[in-house]
């Protein structure tokens, strides 16, 4: 088992050391479970792992975001080089489920949300949910998750393997290689995409990464292509952005557009999930 912490549960523990106590409520995993370590003079102590030493959860309460694999007092920021794409891929803590910043560049919907309700709102937004799903962007795998505890099959599609090695770290996407109806496809979405056969899928949601990291994924050509997939009045939706943002709601409406030129109908705002969803009438 690996300790997974961050500067959230760094800044508990040490209130809780701070009011004299020996025991505090805690987690081991960023908030999948609870725990209650020991508190000494000396340090934590999480049932299963080494101690971890006060100065070292002193450092960890400085380092906003980050997630750090901890084994007493030596630290590790989870964080993948992928040779691929030559992106950086950072594990990032919330007061939730973990993000994942690409570049810098959060991945999620952060502001008033953690990463896992913003994903149920998207997952929300797209509607009922069965038969075969296509997920365009696995991430860290929450939507892929949440849809698939409801439909038959979810086609989850990540460009990057460094993607997925940051999610086998990720206590929050234990279930995006546990769950036998999902299957995982590493490539270019627009090339996949592309090569599926026609009427296949009864949903899609599309969420993908900000327009200068994928700005095909935003395209005319690729929202086709998610059309010929999807079977008659198949649902779509696609994530934007914050549409009461410059940027999100200069997105927003570029979707909009091209979905319609597209070939798709019932183009509607979905303010509250910071997309549109769409039909794929044909």
């Amino acid at each position: 088992m690996t300790l997974l912490l961050s500067s959230y549960q760094a800044l508990a523990l040490l209130a809780a050391k701070a009011k004299g106590k020996d025991k505090a409520l805690s987690t081991a995993d960023l908030g999948c479970s609870k725990a209650w370590p020991a508190l000494s003079e000396e340090g934590v102590t999480f049932e299963g792992y080494a101690e971890v030493p006060w100065h070292t959860v002193e450092f960890l309460a400085r380092q906003e975001q980050k997630v750090f694999l901890v084994e007493g007092d030596m630290v590790e920021a989870v964080n993948v080089f992928s040779e691929t794409t030559r992106w950086v891929r950072s594990l990032a803590a919330t007061k939730g489920a973990p993000t994942v910043l690409v570049s810098g560049k959060p991945m999620h919907r952060m502001k008033d949300f953690d990463p896992w309700e913003a994903s149920k709102a998207s997952v929300k937004a797209l509607g009922p949910v069965r038969g075969r799903v296509l997920d365009t962007a696995t991430g860290l795998g929450y939507t892929a998750i949440m849809e698939a505890r409801a439909a038959r099959e979810v086609v989850t599609i990540e460009l990057d393997p460094a993607g997925i090695e940051i999610a086998r770290l990720n206590p929050w996407s234990k279930e995006l290689f546990t769950n036998p109806k999902i299957t995982q496809v590493i490539g270019d979405s627009a090339e996949v995409v592309a090569k599926l056969p026609s009427s296949h899928f009864e949903a899609a949601l599309h969420d993908p990464p900000t327009v200068p990291l994928a700005g095909a994924l935003y395209g005319e050509a690729f929202y086709r292509d998610l059309l010929r997939v999807l079977m008659r009045n198949g649902r779509l939706f696609h994530y934007c952005g914050d549409p009461n943002s410059g940027l999100g709601a200069k997105v927003t409406e570029g979707v909009i557009k091209r979905l319609a030129q597209a070939g798709f109908s019932t183009v509607r705002r979905v303010p509250e999930a910071f997309g549109v969803t769409a039909v794929a009438k044909k």
